[in-house]
């Protein structure tokens, strides 16, 4: 790996971890890669300046202002390829998602043009609090990467997760993103997400769970790729990625095999992640339903089968994923639904893994291939899943 002429402005906070960030400068240096530091002032009490001076060769900013000098933070925001922060404070988070520019730190992240990487380290109930997970929340759906904690001995002499990432880790996770960044640069990658809805009446419908957290995560990591990514998106709350070349709202599951079947032709990736009601109302009430104290008869049809038509349209350039969400004889399953619907690969989830499924932030996922190979994948953020997705259909092209 090598990030040879590649321009990083790494971020200091005041934590205790803030020595770890001297191995991270001299691990990316020797790489190649042009490092300036920028410090709070609460760091600076952790570990001097004159450290990361000497290792960067380049003077250490710690403050807007320098005696009767101004340091450009707009400056420092445009020069960078890529901001890394780290170690990022709990009052860092709250700052930067709010939008606070206090310090150079924080002023130089609401500059930047480039992608950020943050890497938290605290206490364990400061990382579980909820207002830091909202903070964290609200710092991945700006677009930021999150580089998670770890679980070990923490400096109050508790055991738990709030460790600053192992600067090999972080270094690790900086090659990726550059070594992927164009990647996808000659793809047209067609996602859909979300759920449907099937209305029964004016007020009442039939749904399921889903967010679109996972296809949005995975129209985010395409894009990052460089992917032209067009995301046909469901019923959510969720907000829609920055840099989408286009993006199509739906609502029923007519709507989204119409737009998905009416954009594949386009298309060399298309990953299928929404979930599609396979049933709706035969009959839609004009008028709210009135209670009438018995019970009351629902017929449903079958709605058209969005993975089962696209199987037969593939052309040979063309990958087509799809995912499967089982109960039971999960793989044996999903295999069949591959088989019949003509995919490339398919990617498994089980609601019987915690943390994974309907509207969590962490996924635990296996990938079947054609001739049944199985890949088992660790319970990961929806980024990192969409990442490694993302990895498996490259290797595809190759």
């Amino acid at each position: 790996m090598t990030l040879q002429g590649k321009k990083i402005l790494l971020g200091v906070c005041g934590s205790i971890a803030a020595y770890k960030s001297i191995i991270l400068l001299r691990q990316l240096t020797k790489l190649g890669a042009e490092v300036q530091v920028i410090m709070t002032p609460s760091a600076t009490e952790f570990v001097a300046p004159l450290s990361f001076s000497t290792l960067s060769k380049r003077p250490v900013y710690t403050n807007i202002m320098d005696q009767d000098s101004w340091n450009n933070h707009v400056e420092l925001g445009l020069w960078a390829d890529l901001m890394m922060i780290a170690p990022v404070t709990a009052s860092s988070l709250s700052k930067l998602a709010s939008g606070m520019a206090d310090n150079i730190v924080t002023a130089c992240y609401l500059s930047a043009r480039c992608p950020v990487f943050l890497a938290p380290a605290m206490d364990l109930d400061m990382w579980q609090h909820p207002s830091t997970q909202n903070n964290i929340d609200i710092l991945q759906k700006y677009g930021n990467h999150i580089i998670l904690p770890t679980h070990g001995e923490l400096a109050s002499g508790l055991f738990g997760t709030g460790r600053l990432a192992e600067p090999e880790d972080i270094v690790r996770q900086i090659g990726d993103f550059f070594l992927n960044a164009d990647s996808l640069s000659d793809h047209y990658v067609l996602i859909n997400a979300g759920p449907t809805i099937e209305y029964i009446d004016p007020v009442r419908y039939l749904s399921n769970p889903s967010s679109g957290k996972m296809g949005i995560a995975l129209a985010e990591q395409a894009i990052l790729r460089g992917a032209k990514v067009h995301l046909i998106l469901g019923p959510t709350n969720q907000d829609i990625p920055r840099g989408l070349f286009k993006c199509t709202r739906v609502e029923s599951a007519q709507e989204m095999f119409d737009a998905t079947t009416n954009a594949f032709p386009d298309s060399t990736i298309c990953i299928l992640a929404a979930a599609v009601s396979d049933y709706k109302p035969e009959r839609k009430s004009t008028e709210k339903i009135k209670k009438t104290g018995q019970d009351m008869m629902l017929r449903l049809v079958r709605t058209q089968d969005i993975a089962a038509h696209l199987g037969t349209q593939k052309m040979p350039h063309q990958v087509l994923i799809g995912f499967a969400l089982e109960t039971q004889d999960e793989q044996k399953n999903a295999y069949k639904k591959l088989q019949k619907k003509n995919l490339d690969f398919i990617v498994l989830n089980s609601l019987r893994d915690p943390g994974a499924g309907f509207r969590q932030n962490t996924n635990k996922i296996t990938i079947i291939d054609r001739n049944n190979k199985i890949q088992d994948f660790k319970l990961k953020s929806k980024n990192k899943v969409a990442a490694d997705i993302l990895d498996a259909v490259q290797k595809l092209f190759v």
